[in-house]
């Protein structure tokens, strides 16, 4: 599969992200994370909250469930979660996903081994 990300995006720090099949690149400031997302299509994340996301689907289809209410996103859909809004994520094929959280240290920068 073709890369989709530019070298820039994957010589910021990557994020240490605790879920199987997805890697994360760190874009931090005062204000909150960016994070550029390569998900596998069978990674799955388990219901969580935090405070408020907003995403962009660039490549790829997954299913957002938050609030109860189940939506499928393709290439070009965006989506918003609340701050606190439980929220989960089932992931159909390869997904590239870039991610604004308003929380700070949403994810913490991987510790190189």
């Amino acid at each position: 599969m073709k890369e989709i990300y530019a070298p820039i995006i994957h010589s910021l720090p990557e994020a240490d992200i605790p879920v199987a099949g997805i890697r994360g690149w760190l874009l931090q400031s005062d204000g909150g994370q960016l994070v550029f997302f390569d998900i596998e299509p069978w990674a799955k994340v388990p219901e969580h909250s935090h405070g408020a996301q907003w995403g962009t689907v660039i490549s790829g289809e997954m299913s957002l469930t938050a609030s109860g209410q189940t939506t499928r996103y393709r290439p070009g859909d965006t989506y918003f979660i609340p701050a606190g809004a439980v929220h989960a994520a089932v992931f159909h094929t390869r997904c590239y996903i870039i991610d604004y959280f308003e929380d700070q240290a949403r994810y913490k920068i991987k510790k190189i081994s």
